[in-house]
């Protein structure tokens, strides 16, 4: 990060700062500061930090598994696992010691519980209950799509409600965010989600086929980054594919059938060219922009419905409405241009957390832990019967609400021209 970056973001740290002590002590009084470690380890990251009541980010560590998965093309659970029960006792002691925070000063401790893989659940919820059940410290379980829907409002002076889309490499949803632990859901992914989508795109499809690792542009690059690099310099008017549920007025979303057409396509080209298994299509970056406009559009689309909805049924307010992305996909910038667009367009603010804090991390998982300390929501004394939740819905379902109203978006050619 360069020194402006730098700059800025202490700005508003203390912005922040400034903001929660007058809500929560208009006399200006000081009290003692409360402070939450967090831990994450939903998936393929381990993840720890400490933030206090004022949204100061005291400390915080990451251990990134991606090169060890990039080697296998994937995720494996079991790998997944035991680099959590290697990484995670360090990660811990090096946010606490950056932050300069003892564990007896700790207010709680908040982990994520819910969803995510089941074995790396596993690693910090058992982590967390040995840490909290030898200091004697409050335990706070943690929603892990609450806590990115809520990142926003650590950097930013967000009050509720807004819609947020969640955009991940196991999630893709649409909420309204009413409350800390008060979302009203509107739609969701039915298959994959989109990470999932430019992830195997890339790695199953490309990467694997077509030895796009050996490529000097992208060989130490994550799926996700790999279609965004590329398409940069693809033409994506080369390939055409099709947009998923086009016959559906709802603001679910589906990647199988797009993932299966992009799949087709290969073979196709692979045909066409006369190439062999291993080799590298001339047209791939024409594969990466079309995969990526495609998935764009269809996220538009959905989040376009869920706008309306939301102004239609007076969920949300035309004065001061907002639209929050939030997700490892939210750093996509094509991805996140096609949506700042959309909530202009609408008259909606755009919001979106840091890159960093885009992607899984303990940030947002000890900011989630202040905002449900603050609030006296979900602070538990007793971890008798804790347990890891694999699948787990967020908020109140009202998408049947979404498609019984079957709104209609504008017509997918100005849908087309917003995202380019």
């Amino acid at each position: 990060m360069n020194s402006i970056a730098k700059s800025l973001l202490k700005s508003a740290k203390h912005s922040r700062a400034a903001w929660l002590r007058s809500r929560s002590d208009p006399s200006g009084k000081r009290h003692p500061r409360k402070l939450v470690l967090g831990i994450e380890t939903s998936c393929d990251d381990t993840g720890a930090a400490v933030v206090d009541d004022a949204g100061c980010v005291l400390g915080e560590a990451l251990h990134c598994q991606k090169e060890v998965h990039l080697q296998t093309g994937g995720i494996i659970p079991v790998v997944a696992q035991q680099l959590h029960r290697e990484n995670i006792e360090r990660v811990v002691k090096e946010a606490l010691g950056t932050s300069g925070v003892s564990i007896p000063d700790l207010t709680a401790v908040a982990t994520t519980v819910k969803p995510g893989l089941a074995l790396s659940l596993g690693v910090g919820l058992q982590y967390s209950l040995d840490l909290v059940n030898k200091y004697q410290k409050p335990f706070i379980p943690i929603h892990h799509m609450e806590a990115h829907a809520l990142t926003v409002r650590l950097t930013c002076h967000l009050e509720f409600p807004f819609l947020v889309l969640l955009l991940s490499g196991g999630h893709c949803l649409l909420a309204v965010a009413q409350g800390v632990s008060d979302f009203l859901l509107l739609g969701q992914s039915i298959d994959i989600a989109p990470g999932d989508m430019l992830d195997k795109v890339v790695l199953l499809y490309v990467a694997r086929r077509l030895s796009l690792r050996k490529h000097p542009e992208c060989h130490s690059m994550a799926g996700g980054k790999a279609i965004e690099h590329l398409a940069q310099t693809g033409n994506r008017q080369q390939i055409m594919l099709r947009l998923p549920m086009q016959q559906y007025r709802n603001c679910d979303f589906s990647f199988s059938g797009l993932q299966n057409i992009v799949n087709n396509t290969i073979t196709q080209k692979e045909k066409e060219e006369g190439i062999q298994e291993g080799e590298i299509l001339s047209c791939v970056k024409d594969i990466a922009a079309a995969v990526q406009h495609t998935v764009a559009v269809h996220i538009m689309q959905r989040t376009y419905r869920a706008m309306l909805f939301c102004m239609k049924n007076s969920i949300l307010s035309s004065k001061n409405a907002t639209l929050v992305i939030s997700g490892g996909v939210a750093s996509n910038e094509y991805i996140r241009k096609g949506l700042r667009t959309l909530a202009d367009i609408n008259g909606f603010a755009f919001l979106c957390p840091p890159p960093r804090l885009c992607t899984d991390n303990g940030v947002m998982i000890a900011w989630n832990g202040i905002e449900r300390l603050r609030a006296g929501l979900g602070v538990l004394h007793s971890t008798e019967g804790i347990r890891y939740e694999p699948k787990a819905p967020l908020g109140i379902d009202i998408s049947k609400r979404v498609a019984e109203d079957s709104i209609k978006v504008p017509r997918l050619k100005t849908i087309l021209q917003l995202a380019s």
